[in-house]
């Protein structure tokens, strides 16, 4: 529907008239909804929000006031391409957070999957993926070419390198500075971030199994106390796990480790 005929745009808010929003949309005074925008059914625009495109966003999202989403990204090399940012469903975007587009040089958009919570003031950089059900504290910051996997959470203030990778289930301490990527279930705190062990309340109460969770915390050993080579720790793996999801998803996140993973 065009944002003129559309009957959830309240008075004061300015909808491009190149915008598309879906039924049951609504969009709050004092916003700004650019050209090439698409807004999915139900989703909720609060006031003082920017939305600039090439930007798809899905349904039954919740972005709060002062967010700025879909704004072309702090990269130097940016030269004004039409990137894009792309947004799943029942996502919440609260208070002053940034989400950018890509960049010609990697990914060419920034995607964000469905069911993550962004808290007050966080930043998406440009070229980032980031997929379902994850949580990113307050002012937790993401530079760009960052992978966030699904399930994770990042503490408050966590600031994540360039190109670094976070994998399913992983968690950070507030406060953390990552410079390497976090394999997946793996807990991490500190500056620069260390490993400090398996997120394991978490993946008790996502309903991980008793054989699971221990079946983890012998691969945990393997990697991170045994003295071995991150290569000599895959291979163990390999041997020694074969047939259990959640080890070969473990070792997955080490094999595509381009910087290395906190020790």
């Amino acid at each position: 529907m065009t944002a003129d005929a559309h009957p959830g745009v309240h008075p004061q808010a300015i909808v491009d008239p190149g915008a598309r929003l879906g039924e049951g949309v609504t969009v709050g005074p004092w916003t700004w909804i650019g050209p090439d925008v698409e807004i999915g059914d139900h989703t909720e625009v609060r006031s003082h929000v920017v939305i600039n495109g090439p930007t798809r966003i899905g349904a039954s999202n919740r972005i709060f006031q002062f967010a700025s989403v879909g704004e072309e990204c702090q990269d130097l090399k940016y030269g004004g391409e039409p990137t894009t940012l792309v947004i799943g469903d029942g996502n919440i975007i609260r208070e002053s957070c940034t989400l950018h587009r890509g960049t010609v040089q990697d990914r060419g958009e920034t995607r964000v999957g469905s069911n993550n919570l962004f808290m007050a003031y966080v930043h998406v950089a440009h070229d980032c993926m980031i997929g379902n059900n994850t949580i990113l504290a307050n002012c937790a910051t993401l530079a760009g070419h960052v992978d966030v996997d699904d399930h994770a959470i990042l503490g408050g203030g966590t600031m994540v390198h360039q190109f670094c990778h976070l994998g399913a289930h992983a968690m950070t301490a507030g406060g953390s500075i990552v410079l390497k990527d976090v394999p997946a279930f793996v807990m991490a705190g500190g500056q620069s971030a260390g490993a400090h062990g398996l997120n394991i309340e978490g993946l008790k109460r996502r309903g991980f199994s008793k054989s699971a969770l221990h079946e983890l915390r012998r691969a945990y050993r393997i990697v991170y106390r045994e003295g071995l080579t991150l290569q000599q720790a895959i291979e163990r793996l390999d041997q020694e796990f074969e047939g259990s999801d959640e080890v070969a998803l473990f070792a997955s996140t080490l094999r595509r480790a381009e910087r290395g993973i906190v020790r």
